[in-house]
């Protein structure tokens, strides 16, 4: 008999890796009200995790906490199979090396209450890949967020082969009812849809700057004070659409159409050549301006909450 509850009876969710994205889902759940047990290996996890959710919490609080919701509701648990045993939903959120997520994903697996629903953060691997070594895969889901995930809504939600269309169903629920945006995929895409669209912007970024033709602080300047100041109203397909006039997206491709075909872009990888790297490196530094990680994060979370208002989405 399975001991899975509703989605709307979740009270226990176990996070299992507290790094960025870990950590980023930790907040989150307990902003949203829930107890939250965390699982990391590192020596410094709990310390690297406290101090994750005490500087996300400010924006939280100023979004809205649940009732209930307090830091307080942490409990960081130096054994894996005694916080997966507490779990009423576990979201896995470690590394991205596929042997490792099949490993810790069985382990997850095999001391999880039977039914409790296995979330994992990945950003790239599809869940058939990983949900191999498990004894119960058809509970195992791809519930893959955005940085940081106590911000950003979207959650897109994919199963693998052996996966349960119930599962997806319920995790899909579980995860509206928590607050965030969902995008139910129907079929596996490796690296899913926003990450694709993401990664198409970010290797001719890359190119532009080993050719010289664009500095870091120029690229995100073009997208900031450009495109990226109309994605948060419609995305890039509405977005077009209006581009085409009264005519619409239809005048859109029929006079556009043809410059498809013009090599602007470079979608194949660049070489991540010394020269590269140290040169997006040094240009995030001037960019930066003396601001530390902790500045900028403050920085981020501050206008993401403004945009979330300012739409009326928070």
């Amino acid at each position: 008999m399975s001991a899975r509850p509703a989605p709307g009876d979740v009270r226990t969710v176990v996070c299992i890796g507290a790094g960025v994205i870990g950590g980023g889902w930790v907040a989150y759940f307990l902003a949203r009200g829930y107890r939250v047990v965390a699982w990391d290996p590192a020596p410094d996890g709990e310390q690297r995790l406290r101090h994750l959710v005490t500087a996300a919490w400010p924006a939280l609080t100023d979004l809205g906490l649940a009732e209930g919701a307090s830091i307080d509701n942490l409990t960081f648990e130096p054994d894996l199979a005694a916080a997966c045993a507490q779990a009423d939903f576990v979201q896995e959120s470690a590394p991205e090396d596929l042997e490792l997520k099949r490993t810790l994903l069985a382990d997850i697996d095999a001391a999880t209450p039977e039914g409790v629903v296995i979330s994992s953060s990945t950003s790239g691997y599809g869940m058939s890949e990983m949900q191999g070594k498990c004894a119960h895969p058809e509970r195992t889901v791809v519930g893959h967020p955005f940085n940081p995930p106590y911000l950003i809504p979207l959650v897109e939600v994919v199963g693998g082969t052996s996966t349960s269309i119930d599962v997806v169903e319920w995790t899909s629920e579980f995860f509206r009812l928590a607050g965030k945006s969902v995008i139910t995929m129907e079929h596996e895409v490796p690296g899913f849809i926003a990450n694709r669209l993401q990664e198409a912007l970010w290797r001719e970024a890359l190119h532009m700057v080993a050719a010289g033709e664009a500095t870091v602080e120029q690229i995100d300047l073009s997208i900031t004070d450009g495109p990226g100041l109309r994605w948060p109203v419609f995305g890039p397909m509405l977005t077009f659409h209006l581009a085409g006039g009264q005519g619409g997206m239809a005048h859109m491709l029929d006079h556009f159409g043809p410059s498809l075909l013009s090599p602007w872009t470079r979608l194949e990888a660049a070489e991540l050549t010394p020269e590269l790297r140290d040169a997006v490196v040094d240009g995030c530094d001037r960019e930066a301006g003396g601001r530390s990680i902790d500045d900028l994060v403050a920085e981020r979370d501050r206008g993401v909450v403004a945009i979330l208002r300012a739409l009326g989405r928070a």
